[in-house]
């Protein structure tokens, strides 16, 4: 009897229908144009937000907010860097990936742990920037809860040490 787990078959099932772009181009706008062109990222510094569309080629749209709490963006005069990963937890494809330099940089999958802290994480940053004192404890205590439930606690709690004492 043959027995396949079934997540691998349907991430290998993914990977292969999806046409990875490698290279972007980037536009600096005014506004985010209604159609997006697959390979474009499109930067409006007035909005503080990059958009493009997935580069696994799924065709969601991947809004990246930029500010001291998400994204950063780096202009070299001929290319476009974004900081950190892109992390498309939300969509069908969970596509992962750093954009460096217009090239994009695949990264490892995240397990749904991985995500919840993640997450856990970027709540917090936002509340000690904006200087909510009670949220940060209700996400502290939301960081502890997480850790007791999810299998790899004691790596991800140090991982979590190590952004803390930025």
């Amino acid at each position: 009897m043959h027995i396949h787990r079934r997540r691998k078959h349907s991430n290998k099932f993914r990977l292969a229908a999806m046409t990875q772009q490698m290279m972007l181009a980037h536009e600096f706008v005014e506004f985010v144009p209604d159609e997006l062109n697959e390979g474009t990222l499109y930067i409006c510094i007035g909005l503080a937000t990059v958009v493009h569309k997935c580069c696994c080629g799924c065709g969601n749209e991947v809004v990246t907010p930029l500010s001291p709490t998400d994204w950063n963006l780096t202009f070299d005069g001929k290319t476009i860097t974004l900081h950190p990963s892109i992390g498309n937890w939300g969509f069908y494809c969970q596509s992962h990936y750093w954009i460096s330099n217009n090239r994009v940089k695949w990264a490892a999958q995240w397990s749904q742990e991985q995500v919840k802290v993640g997450r856990v994480h970027d709540r917090l940053a936002k509340d000690r920037y904006f200087g909510a004192g009670d949220l940060q404890k209700s996400s502290e205590s939301e960081i502890a809860e997480t850790m007791k439930t999810t299998s790899t606690g004691k790596g991800i709690w140090r991982k979590l040490k190590k952004w803390w004492s930025w």
